[in-house]
């Protein structure tokens, strides 16, 4: 009996000791996250009940099944871990996408995550963290491409039969994404619209599709500065964008260049068009009419921004992590944003999501940025000139101004 207390005792101190010399030692595993295998979320609700049904499946990941499949074999390689003795049996690559994918339908706290998925909350930020990167590196080269490789006259098209702009091939806006305040940042996040952001700066095309990207600007920086700093601004400043040659507007003699069109934030330039300003186009109607027309191309912007927003609903709260991640979690979502607009043109029907018609869109967390416009050139002035007495006499339309 002495014996046996003695040992107990040795063995506590010995606990201690290795406790005391090893604080950073890993904890045991907490109870409710040994039956993840068992009890989460993957293995009983999409592994038992979604899986067999499309429609349920579809609105839990904002996907259907073909397209995960499709994605998991994508990145199934690099998120894969080997069982080991420490972990016998690993997270699988599928269930890392399911987390992650989650995460972005509904902007749910990994606290709250854990407890569906039974995984821990720490180890789900690693998971979404490590998938977000692999997703950004497979999915931008098929769903976002080098603008070299497209058929910007087909985007021409598209505009002029849509929207009734002829010669445009992208419309350009950008968005403060609401953030939490990272660490050691100071003012560097911190917009006009006093919160901290990321800006997300895009051209949309016709179809609502993001054809170009630019992602990671702090929120404190002006519109035409973060513009002007882009890859895609300085190529669209320089003529190196790859613009279709000039050529006539439809049912006119009136030659013009292939524009993108923008809002009042960015600079009036040879390649971009921006409306008039309101104190010019108040008592003249043919301004008027030119600004109508280009609102009404523009628009595509705005609504590819709230599409995306009703997809993924982590847009509608503060994005609670690492500013890196962050940006790979905007990459990610307008690559999947792109996906699903590839299907819902070729099946002409409605698009794999469906929202909540009684939910609000979020009105702050993707905002505008700041107008201003910065500088103009001489010839941007001749181009819009040009579109205006054309939208006025040969392209006039009988339900516009």
């Amino acid at each position: 009996m002495i014996i046996d207390l003695l040992e107990e005792e040795e063995e506590e101190d010995n606990l201690f000791l290795r406790n005391y010399l090893n604080p950073n030692k890993r904890k045991p595993t907490n109870v409710l996250f040994n039956n993840r295998v068992s009890e989460g979320y993957f293995e009983i609700l999409i592994n038992r009940h979604l899986i067999e049904n499309e429609t349920k499946f579809r609105e839990f990941f904002r996907i259907n099944h073909n397209q995960f499949n499709f994605i998991l074999s994508l990145v199934e390689f690099d998120l894969t871990k080997q069982p080991s003795n420490r972990v016998k049996t690993p997270i699988s690559a599928a269930e890392k996408l399911a987390i992650t994918l989650r995460y972005m339908a509904t902007g749910e706290s990994f606290r709250s995550l854990s407890f569906g998925f039974r995984v821990c909350h720490s180890y789900i930020s690693k998971i979404v963290q490590q998938t977000l990167a692999v997703l950004k590196t497979k999915l931008v080269p098929i769903f976002i491409p080098n603008p070299s490789t497209i058929d910007f006259k087909s985007k021409a098209a598209e505009f002029s039969c849509k929207w009734n702009f002829p010669n445009c091939i992208l419309a350009i806006d950008g968005k403060h994404i609401r953030i939490r305040s990272p660490n050691n940042s100071g003012s560097l996040f911190y917009n006009y619209k006093d919160f901290f952001s990321i800006v997300l700066l895009a051209m949309v095309d016709a179809n609502y599709k993001f054809i170009v990207v630019d992602i990671g600007s702090y929120g404190k920086e002006g519109d035409s500065g973060i513009f002007l700093k882009s890859v895609m601004g300085k190529q669209v400043l320089n003529g190196s964008f790859g613009f279709p040659e000039d050529c006539v507007l439809p049912g006119s003699d009136i030659v013009v260049p292939h524009v993108i069109v923008g809002d009042e934030a960015f600079r009036l330039h040879r390649h971009i068009m921006k409306p008039y300003t309101k104190q010019a186009s108040r008592n003249d109607v043919t301004k008027k009419t030119f600004n109508y027309r280009l609102s009404r191309a523009r628009r595509v912007t705005e609504n590819a921004f709230g599409l995306l927003s009703q997809i993924f609903r982590v847009f509608y709260h503060p994005i609670n992590i690492e500013t890196l991640t962050c940006d790979n979690l905007i990459w990610v979502a307008c690559c999947l944003h792109n996906m699903l607009r590839d299907g819902y043109l070729e099946k002409h029907k409605r698009p794999f999501y469906d929202h909540d018609k009684d939910q609000p869109t979020p009105t702050d967390n993707m905002l505008s940025l700041s107008r201003g416009g910065g500088y103009a050139n001489i010839e941007g002035f001749e181009v819009r000139e040009l579109f205006k007495t054309y939208f006025n006499r040969e392209g006039s339309v009988p339900w516009g101004f």
